[in-house]
């Protein structure tokens, strides 16, 4: 990564919320895939490889923003890992209760991106694990698509008319 990156991203850490356009969505996105990341305790730096291309994908090519998005998400994993005021059940429970206030985020769950990190598990149990995460997930998605079916269209229009 580049030296003025890892400027902006210690700068935008601490102000995030203020300088990063849509930060909301990149910080769900950074969580649903820090769940899965999470699920496995050998994760590799191959996870995070996935998640920067993915967001490149996503950003159209936006290096900062995807980048942004790896760390975010790195952040958010260790976070977990070091039992760092974060743990799995608190990182559902975010992900639930922003899908409650802003549920067209629901669009967001791309379950076939998430797949590609729970190939690189390598243990059956861990592979289940992140199997039934993404069942959740799916499930989760799904229920909110559909009981917030007009909310998120007026949601969408209001964006929309803004832009």
């Amino acid at each position: 990564m580049r030296l003025s990156f890892r400027i902006k991203h210690h700068f935008f850490s601490a102000f995030r919320e203020l300088f990063v356009h849509h930060h909301g969505s990149l910080e769900f996105r950074a969580k649903i895939f820090a769940l899965i990341i999470a699920a496995n305790q050998e994760a590799t730096v191959d996870a995070y490889i996935i998640v920067k291309k993915i967001g490149s994908d996503i950003y159209k090519e936006d290096e900062d923003r995807s980048n942004l998005l790896m760390i975010t998400t790195k952040e958010l994993v260790q976070k977990v890992k070091n039992d760092n005021g974060l743990d799995f059940d608190i990182l559902v429970e975010s992900i639930q209760k922003e899908l409650r206030i802003v549920p067209r985020y629901a669009k967001k769950i791309d379950i076939d991106s998430l797949k590609q990190i729970v190939e690189l598990s390598h243990d059956i149990d861990i592979i289940s694990y992140q199997e039934n995460i993404l069942e959740f997930l799916t499930v989760l998605k799904d229920d909110t698509l559909k009981s917030k079916k007009i909310q998120i269209e007026k949601d969408e229009e209001n964006l929309a008319s803004k832009y």
